[in-house]
């Protein structure tokens, strides 16, 4: 049976004898339009925007939608868009590129590494992961823009300050509802590092590493923090 679109960006092919060809032809490159060298406007939006700009896209964040989903105006309609593995895209409220790992964007500002210690036949495996990120601190509290993924199971997160913190006597890591999870009164001096070991943990959603300052605002200084995890693939689909 002939494919009615293309397999990766979904666009609409045109079949032999068909009527007003423009139709999937505009169609397609509308697609082409919003996809080729993919600028979103945000991935954080909670709502759906009330007046989105034409052309616009959006990793979609609101309810309704599959996470991960890029949603496109045009025209007064919204379109779905399933991304691909691999796709890249530059959001322009973060000022950073993310990459679809095929379960969900991740920030290309970030380090990362990946190790497959164990797989069967049909591609079920158990994976290494390290994902790393130099954040600069701020304010009472800084959170990572890297996260522990949805579905893993943390081992540890390490950190190194790698510029001198001011205005902090310390600083705590942890995330959110557990602010020193992986290490309280950590040094804030050029090199200091901590590795966080924990009873392996399992997460069950995205989950940004938090750094909150002690004894005072952060003011400046720099933290490497590296994320260790374990994630786990199913058995590939079946034809």
């Amino acid at each position: 049976m002939f494919d009615e679109t293309t397999p990766r960006l979904g666009l609409p092919y045109v079949v032999a004898a068909q009527a007003q060809k423009h139709i999937p032809i505009n169609e397609s490159l509308a697609r082409l339009d919003g996809l080729v060298q993919l600028a979103v406007e945000s991935r954080t939006v909670s709502v759906q925007p009330a007046s989105p700009v034409s052309g616009g896209v959006w990793i979609a964040a609101w309810a309704g939608v599959a996470a991960g989903t890029l949603m496109r105006f045009e025209a007064g309609a919204w379109e779905a868009l399933t991304p691909s593995e691999g796709m890249l895209a530059w959001v322009k409220d973060e000022n950073q590129m993310v990459a679809f790992d095929g379960a969900a964007w991740v920030p290309l500002s970030a380090t990362f590494r990946s190790t497959i210690a164990a797989q069967t036949p049909n591609l079920a495996n158990t994976r290494l992961e390290v994902l790393e990120q130099e954040v600069t601190v701020s304010g009472a509290s800084t959170a990572t823009s890297i996260a522990i993924p949805n579905r893993a199971i943390v081992l540890a997160v390490s950190t190194r300050t790698t510029a001198a913190i001011t205005g902090a006597a310390s600083y705590n890591c942890g995330v959110s509802g557990e602010a020193s999870k992986f290490g309280g009164s950590l040094g804030v001096s050029k090199n200091s590092s901590n590795i966080g070991v924990i009873g392996p943990t399992a997460y069950y959603a995205d989950t940004p590493v938090l750094l909150t300052a002690i004894g005072g605002n952060f003011v400046a200084g720099k933290v490497r923090v590296a994320i260790h995890v374990l994630r786990f693939d199913a058995p590939a689909a079946v034809a």
